[in-house]
């Protein structure tokens, strides 16, 4: 297995609908550490550490997110792993 890094910009109806939240869990649940934010311009910015199968479950979900969003676009880069965080967090502006 090979751990990775992905950072990912999430475009559309993302922002209010528990996006950030669910993301937290999700990423939690799958032993991924990094963060997860609001940015301006109604989107949401993810960067994520992990091992890949776990960091691509958490990239696929981003291209529907939660019940109540409407992603419309979905950006991810891809880097070498650094090991940079201990857990995931929520970022608040």
């Amino acid at each position: 297995m090979s751990k990775v890094r992905a950072y990912i910009k999430v475009e559309g109806k993302v922002q209010g609908v528990y996006f950030r939240s669910c993301a937290r869990d999700i990423a939690i649940n799958n032993n991924v550490t990094g963060w997860v934010k609001n940015v301006s311009g109604s989107s949401v910015k993810m960067l994520l550490e992990g091992e890949e199968k776990d960091v691509k479950t958490l990239v696929d979900w981003a291209h529907h997110g939660p019940p109540y969003a409407r992603v419309v676009g979905v950006t991810v880069g891809w880097d070498d792993y650094k090991g940079e965080f201990k857990r995931f967090t929520v970022e608040y502006l």
